[in-house]
């Protein structure tokens, strides 16, 4: 189902923006951390060494997570903590001394599941605002009235919810309220999955998801162990389990108009470009739907944004229509992205017009560039000129980070993203 098609038929609330949601983003490492607030979000989510569920997701030292606040907290933004594992015995032997540090930090709020690390987290971190993950299967109003009256100030939809299930929900409730409006989607119920762990031993409820949902898979007859039999849509085999991936982007309107609090981005294992280049869009796209003064317009170039950056094909989810078969992936688990991300600027020198640029991929003279930037328009120039530090001239950038000065054709902010068409390799 495509994105236009998903816009011209969702049923577009006429009744304004009730209020303007929080942009919550992710943060699978501090540099991302930077990126998503440079780039318009007013909040972002992350996960320390322990008790969250992205353990391969590069995650924050207790130096980062605590230099992260320091930097969202001195621009007006908020850092909220995951703790969402299904925990044993002995995880929990660590959290009160973590649930101490986060306190002393002063982040905004812990993301939570386990009914027994909600109920240490009040006891011993008073203080900090809990919010009860999407793990916790949220998917009507008697449940999440349930955890506000124990003590939760936000909880966090599932995805298996319909429109008109959501605003009934916000309609029964007064407590904040969180959804996923972009990024993967789980096969297994809000993400409570086994799979991972009777296949390897790598437990998904405990944050070691080996993502078995995206394996090619074959069919075995009880009476005939060891014969494998192929399941083939092509030559490629199927993949039975491998949704697309959710935007919601065409439906903010209607998101904005129904009260909701904050509107998330999934994908705190994706890239620096992805958490960058999403964030402007739907930064965009809010702004634009609370605006009050002129109507809505889906522009192409937000959709053109979303090809650009490391995606399954998309799907509107459970939020528009009972998901089907067009809603899945036969033919491969891989990705798909228009553009690279080549460079990320980190000076820019208005009199000599030269960008000092750290180098993220193959950069070769000749070459057409994109830059895509915090609050600037996007431009696209060719890459005349290439020095290394110390002026000398370069034809190619292929060493991991490097830093090489290139000429603009336009003035560039810092963290402004370099990138080129795939096509030009």
């Amino acid at each position: 189902m495509s994105l236009a098609k998903d816009f011209t038929s969702a049923p577009q609330s006429a009744g304004g923006c009730r209020k303007k949601p929080e942009l919550l983003a992710p943060a699978g490492n501090l540099e991302k951390l930077k990126m998503a607030l440079i780039y318009g979000a007013d909040a972002v989510y992350l996960g320390g060494k322990s008790f969250g569920l992205r353990a391969f997701g590069g995650n924050f030292s207790e130096k980062e997570m605590a230099d992260g606040v320091q930097f969202a907290h001195a621009r007006g933004k908020k850092v909220y903590v995951t703790l969402n594992i299904f925990p044993h015995n002995a995880d929990l032997e660590k959290l009160p001394a973590y649930l101490s540090f986060l306190a002393d930090i002063r982040v905004d709020g812990l993301l939570v599941s386990d009914l027994g690390v909600f109920s240490l987290a009040r006891e011993l971190a008073p203080a900090l605002p809990l919010h009860i993950s999407t793990q916790a299967n949220n998917t009507n109003w008697a449940t999440v009235n349930a955890w506000q009256k124990l003590g939760a100030e936000r909880v966090v939809l599932a995805r298996e919810l319909s429109r008109a299930e959501i605003a009934e929900i916000r309609a029964r409730s007064t407590v904040e309220l969180e959804m996923f409006v972009h990024g993967a989607m789980c096969i297994s119920y809000s993400g409570r999955c086994l799979l991972s762990s009777y296949f390897t031993g790598r437990d998904a409820n405990r944050g070691a998801c080996a993502q078995a949902c995206r394996w090619r898979y074959g069919l075995v007859e009880e009476r005939r162990p060891g014969e494998f039999f192929p399941i083939e849509e092509d030559e490629r085999g199927t993949y039975i389990m491998n949704s697309k991936d959710l935007c919601l982007l065409p439906f903010l309107p209607d998101l904005c108009a129904m009260g909701l609090d904050s509107l998330k981005i999934e994908g705190r294992m994706k890239s620096v470009h992805y958490a960058a280049s999403v964030t402007k869009v739907y930064r965009e796209a809010i702004d634009a739907a609370c605006d009050e003064a002129q109507p809505f317009d889906l522009r192409v170039s937000w959709l053109d944004e979303l090809q650009k950056v490391s995606h399954r094909i998309y799907t509107s989810g459970f939020f528009s229509h009972v998901p089907d078969a067009d809603d899945q992936i036969y033919a491969s688990a891989s990705y798909e992205q228009s553009t690279d991300f080549i460079g990320l600027v980190r000076d820019y020198d208005e009199r000599t017009q030269m960008a000092t640029v750290e180098q993220r991929n193959n950069m070769k003279v000749g070459q057409e560039i994109e830059i895509f930037q915090p609050t600037r328009e996007t431009f696209c120039q060719r890459l005349e000129e290439m020095t290394d530090e110390m002026g000398a001239p370069l034809s190619v950038a292929a060493h991991a980070q490097q830093i090489v000065r290139m000429r603009m054709k336009e003035p560039v902010e810092e963290y402004a993203i370099v990138r080129r068409h795939r096509e030009e390799g």
